[in-house]
């Protein structure tokens, strides 16, 4: 609003500039008149329209109870009662007495003597035109009666006679047949065409040539001989300089009269021009005392208001301090106090805000490593209700726990053997505890965790820390290194009398069977094989036993894994099983040891083989495909599927649910895929039958 009072103002006084000069001179006035009437029109409803947007602006913070608006309102309706009374009364006498001026400046004496100044320019004009027309008539006379011979020297007597300043014959072509001049002039005026066909049309012609270079000039036209009237007759030219005073003297005459015609065609123009700009200067005095008021109001207003907002921003939780105030009475006194008493509360604010912001920072921490943590951690209260648990124990539990805050520890509605322990180990009140235990897991074999817990310090609250690790792999591990060592012990010790026996019982049969009966025959040839038979089986599971314990490093090499498949397939090809094979066509190399890999494939086919041996339709399925950044090799069969305590321990060595099985078979497998650092899955499908999984990693 400010911009637009400054800009309507240097408008304004620019348009009095205006008229100021236009006032100054008549012509310029009747020139721009209409320009400068719509200017100010224009100025003034501008002016009405601000004043009323103001007043509107004023009413409406009113009827919305604005803070200081009430105050703002009583300073404009004194300072535009401050300005409307004595600019009303100014206005009316400066309306009244530029009326009148202007009408002062008509006189009906003066319009006379204007006029008879200008009658008598023209009289006087008029009689020197006539006086040389009747000399350039006589002297056509003289010179229609003179020869051609004599023509010139006739016509500078004739010239000098008549007291003319040059005297021209021309012909009805316009060609210059005789001239004579008191001048130097060599060349003289033409006359006009339309002066020619004035002179034709009457007796001659004469006028004030007001078209030369040299001031007012006299010229008279007439046409020699008696045929004056004809299209061919020579035509006479006289021309005669008037005065330079008397061309003055007329030519003042007429511009002051010319003048005062345009400021009388103007007098209502200018009264209404001058009434607009007084009108304007009441309406920009009127604007100045509303700005006036504004600016006053609101310097008084705005520490009022300032704390007004502080306030209620105070009542909103908002400490930030309030805008400064340039003023040193007791409004911005109080106003600084107020601001003062903010910027410490904002300060104190800041301070929590900071320690808050730092103790997230440091729960954020926590939480980041305890949510790195494979170990499951979770925080009680000392009324054994849970606050908090980690992303690992959430994991090994299979469970979000959502929900379980409110209750407490002995009101879980899920996995019992974690809760009556947990339970039972803080009921006995030892400040640190471990345990060991077996929890069901629904989507595979049982895990086993280790559980450690201890008390927390009363002076952080008090309440209980449990953590917990799934040590079922480490266990595992454990397991096949004993069986390991086992295994190359048994190797070693069973393996040397095997030979022996076999060749004793092979001797026997090849030394007896000449000396005995038929029927003793028979039974000696029964025991024999039974033995040589029952030798050979213990071999094989000797030899099992060291290539468990014995398993070399593998030399990992670039490897097609379907081409292994098929090559071992091929091998399966007069099995009594239905084989279906889906190997992906996009399969990239994986980084394996081609011989243990072909071991994996046979030992997982014959499984699947014998697990087949009481299925109707015997079936088995391989697939390979790639997931994520590894290649998967999957074989399912449609027997019975594992029991559910073989299913926990399948990798065990000796686990195993055939009569006749060693139990090596899958713990070979599982050590041949970590050993490539792989992964295996097992687990029975729907609605019978097994599937294992391998995930091996890519070629690099």
């Amino acid at each position: 609003m400010k911009v637009f009072i400054i800009a309507t103002t240097a408008i304004s006084g620019v348009l009095l500039l205006l008229l100021s000069l236009a006032s100054e001179n008549t012509q310029l006035f009747a020139r721009n008149y209409p320009l400068l009437l719509g200017l100010n029109i224009t100025v003034a409803i501008g002016l009405i329209g601000l004043v009323g947007w103001l007043v509107t602006q004023l009413l409406r913070e009113h009827r919305a109870a604005v803070f200081g608006s009430r105050l703002k309102l009583r300073l404009f309706a004194a300072f535009a009662a401050l300005a409307v009374a004595p600019g009303a009364l100014i206005y009316v006498l400066s309306v009244s007495f530029v009326s009148r001026s202007v009408d002062s400046w008509f006189n009906v004496r003066i319009e006379q003597a204007l006029e008879g100044g200008l009658n008598l320019g023209r009289n006087t004009l008029d009689y020197v035109s006539a006086d040389l027309l009747e000399k350039a008539r006589a002297m056509a006379r003289e010179l229609a009666d003179t020869p051609l011979i004599r023509r010139d020297a006739r016509m500078d007597v004739l010239r000098e006679q008549a007291g003319a300043a040059s005297a021209t014959l021309f012909s009805s072509a316009g060609r210059v047949l005789s001239t004579s001049s008191a001048a130097t002039r060599l060349v003289p005026p033409l006359p006009s065409p339309s002066q020619l066909r004035q002179a034709r049309q009457g007796a001659g012609f004469a006028a004030v040539d007001t078209d030369s270079g040299d001031g007012l000039t006299v010229r008279a036209l007439v046409f020699v001989g008696s045929a004056s009237l004809a299209s061919d007759a020579p035509v006479l030219q006289l021309t005669q300089p008037l005065p330079a005073s008397l061309a003055q003297n007329a030519e003042a005459v007429q511009s002051a009269y010319r003048d005062y015609e345009e400021l009388s065609l103007a007098r209502a123009g200018l009264k209404r021009i001058f009434a607009l700009t007084l009108t304007l200067a009441l309406l920009l005095a009127l604007l100045s005392a509303l700005a006036v008021a504004f600016v006053i109001s609101r310097r008084m207003s705005a520490p009022l208001s300032i704390l007004a907002r502080g306030t209620d921003a105070v009542m909103q939780g908002d400490f930030s301090p309030i805008p400064a105030v340039a003023s040193r009475d007791e409004l911005g006194t109080l106003t600084q106090s107020f601001r003062r008493m903010t910027q410490q509360l904002e300060d104190a604010r800041a301070q929590a805000e900071r320690s808050r912001a730092e103790t997230e920072a440091a729960r954020t921490y926590l939480e980041g490593v305890l949510g790195n943590l494979s170990a499951g951690v979770l925080a009680f209260s000392p009324s054994t209700k849970l606050r908090a648990a980690n992303q690992g124990a959430m994991a090994i539990l299979g469970d979000t726990l959502d929900g379980w805050e409110t209750m407490t520890l002995a009101q879980w509605p899920r996995h019992p053997e974690l809760r009556d322990t947990i339970v039972a180990a803080i009921d006995e009140g030892h400040e640190s505890w471990s345990r060991q235990i077996d929890i069901p897991d629904p989507f595979g074999p049982a895990k086993t965790l280790l559980i450690r817990g201890s008390q927390l310090p009363a002076a952080g609250g008090g309440g209980f820390v449990v953590v917990f690790d799934d040590i079922t792999q480490l266990i595992s591990a454990q397991r096949s290194a004993a069986w390991g060592e086992v295994a190359r012990r048994l190797a070693h010790e069973i393996k040397n009398p095997l030979t022996p026996i076999q060749l004793s019982a092979e001797r026997l049969q090849f030394k007896l069977s000449d000396r005995l009966d038929p029927d003793g025959q028979k039974m000696l040839a029964r025991a024999t094989t039974t033995i040589v038979e029952q030798v050979e089986a213990m071999k094989n599971m000797v030899n099992a036993f060291r290539d468990y314990a014995r398993l070399p490093a593998p030399a990992l090499a670039p490897l097609d894994l379907n081409h292994l498949v098929d090559e071992v397939l091929g091998l399966y090809e007069t099995s009594a099983a239905r084989i279906e094979r889906q190997l992906a066509t996009d399969l990239p190399d994986v980084a394996g040891d081609a011989g243990q890999l072909r071991q994996v494939i046979h030992n997982l086919l014959q499984n699947a083989q014998d697990a087949l041996a009481e299925a109707d339709t015997p079936c088995i399925q391989i697939q390979t495909r790639r997931r994520g950044g590894r290649a998967e090799l999957a074989v399912r069969d449609n027997g019975s599927g594992f029991p559910p305590q073989v299913l926990a321990r399948a990798f065990e060595p000796y686990v195993t649910s055939k009569a006749r099985g060693t139990g090596l078979g899958l713990a070979i497998v599982k050590k041949i895929v970590d050993e490539h650092e792989g992964r295996i899955e097992i687990e029975n499908v729907a609605p019978h039958g097994a599937e294992i999984r391998i995930s091996l990693p890519l070629a690099a």
